[in-house]
């Protein structure tokens, strides 16, 4: 008996779903609903595809449709590629007899990848747009996307298949040497303002060359790329004060996916290493952003580097990671480094004069600056830190203390902190954190008073009258101008900038 009734129920519910209609479909009437009327995708350098961009279709009405065709407009020309729904259609730029179920959405992803020949040369726009159905029933959404043209810089590739090396710290890496008379970009040691610059791999300057900056020149460096500068190289960044939020006159090195999404993303490209060596090095007017050590320079000659009005922001480990470096430091700002934002290690000498050193990385085991003496290892390597000074300067983030020293006794470890204010707030006998008592190492010292910054997460490091380092700095150690070119007052204030009022 119950056998017949399972059998019952069975052909019941095969009745009902042969009467059902709902799985057919109609034709769409042109009521399609957009998650956007215009996908715009970010800039791309020519012939580097972008990233992959959504739109998503609704239909809000009763009954399941039939899309007759969803086309790119220029069809198997454009330069952009779609799926509809995970399908390809004909090379992801015509698809036919889409459905799409009521009251229920499908994706669209589309990319491109064009050529700077394609865009309008007015505005080096190239636009297309996805064609929903078509007579009356047409419905469009348009893509957009700037085309950027650019000097592309690479290793190249050897008879046998492999790439181009050079040789860092012992380790061959993907890279190449700079060539002043390279057959297709001449002078590769001079990059100018002309044309932003896309490197892949690590652009070497060979030794007894300089590479020079351009004010205005940028350099976009690709995943595990950089700048090394060899033994006896030098490098010399010329950029000058600017006057627009361009920052038309910076010299700008950060990755190369231009994707608002990627703007403050840490360790999209490697370094800048100044080898064993380098000599004559200077560094004006520089914004270095999103690598894994901004600068990580390693025991250069006698010269000292001289880092002027600089900005270097989200960085993985370090903003700056010196070993044994000279470095003369003025108007420099580093914030969200992993480690630290100013490691100064195996010695060296250092002075730093109206500087904002922050750090606000979110863990608790980073240092706005760190000093050291020696190197990390089983039997630790030791090296005189001859003079480490900070003049003016602001050392602060969002760990309880910023500031920390390592130091070996079997070798010098000479510092000084005068007219600052520092962050470092736990309790210590440490005889060598005793910021009000020893006058050999600290004078006129701001303990753990808020500098209010503008705004931290967006790197806005200015301050105002009401910042705890307003008119505190010593006049002795003033540099006229911030890292703005704005005159400073007297007594200055600490830090890189000058106070303004800001805006309401």
């Amino acid at each position: 008996m119950r056998h017949y009734f399972v059998l019952f129920i069975l052909g019941l519910l095969l009745a009902f779903s042969s009467c059902r209609t709902d799985f057919d479909t109609v034709a769409s009437s042109g009521d399609l609903k957009f998650s956007k009327d215009t996908v715009y995708l970010d800039t791309v350098f020519k012939n580097i595809g972008s990233s992959t961009y959504q739109l998503k279709v609704y239909n809000k009405s009763k009954n399941d449709i039939s899309i007759p065709i969803v086309q790119l407009k220029k069809g198997l020309n454009s330069k952009y590629r779609m799926t509809v729904d995970g399908m390809s259609g004909n090379n992801g730029k015509i698809f036919k007899d889409v459905t799409l179920l009521a009251k229920d959405s499908l994706y669209i992803f589309i990319e491109t990848t064009a050529d700077i020949t394609d865009a309008n040369p007015a505005d080096f726009l190239y636009t297309d747009e996805i064609q929903f159905d078509s007579g009356a029933n047409l419905q469009q959404v348009a893509l957009v996307t700037l085309i950027q043209d650019a000097v592309f810089l690479y290793p190249k590739q050897n008879a046998d298949g492999t790439k181009e090396k050079i040789k860092i710290d012992g380790k061959d890496v993907d890279g190449f040497y700079l060539d002043e008379n390279d057959a297709v970009n001449g002078n590769e040691l001079f990059f100018t303002k002309q044309k932003p610059y896309v490197i892949y791999g690590y652009a070497g300057v060979p030794q007894n060359k300089t590479v020079s900056f351009e004010a205005g020149s940028r350099v976009f460096f690709h995943a595990n790329s950089g700048l090394f500068v060899d033994n006896k190289a030098s490098l010399q960044i010329n950029g000058t004060v600017s006057t627009t939020k361009e920052l038309e006159n910076e010299v700008i090195f950060e990755g190369d996916r231009l994707e608002s999404l990627y703007d403050a993303i840490p360790g999209q490209w490697n370094s800048v290493i100044l080898a064993d060596g380098s000599t004559n090095n200077t560094i004006n007017h520089l914004t270095l952003k999103n690598a894994v050590n901004g600068l990580n320079i390693k025991n250069q000659d006698a010269t000292t580097l001289t880092i002027k009005n600089t900005q270097i922001y989200n960085c993985a480990e370090y903003g700056i990671l010196a070993q044994n470096a000279r470095i003369s430091g003025e108007n420099i700002v580093i914030n969200y480094s992993g480690l630290a934002s100013l490691s100064c290690v195996y010695g060296g000498n250092y002075s730093f004069t109206h500087c904002t050193f922050n750090n606000n990385w979110q863990n608790s085991s980073h240092f706005a600056v760190n000093l050291s003496n020696s190197l990390a290892g089983a039997a630790p390597e030791t090296n005189p830190l001859t003079q480490a000074t900070f003049n003016n300067c602001i050392i602060y983030g969002s760990n309880t203390n910023e500031f920390n020293l390592s130091k070996n006794a079997n070798t010098a470890f000479v510092y000084q902190l005068n007219n600052c204010l520092l962050k470092f707030s736990g309790s210590t006998t440490n005889a060598d954190y005793q910021f009000k008592t020893d006058t050999q190492h600290y004078n006129q010292i701001i303990l753990n008073e808020n500098p209010k910054f503008y705004n931290v997460a967006k790197n806005q490091f200015n301050i105002d009258k009401t910042s705890a380092a307003f008119a505190k700095g010593n006049q002795a150690y003033i540099m006229p101008l911030d890292i703005l070119g704005i005159t400073r007052t007297s007594p200055p204030d600490l830090g890189a900038y000058q106070s303004q009022d800001f805006p309401k």
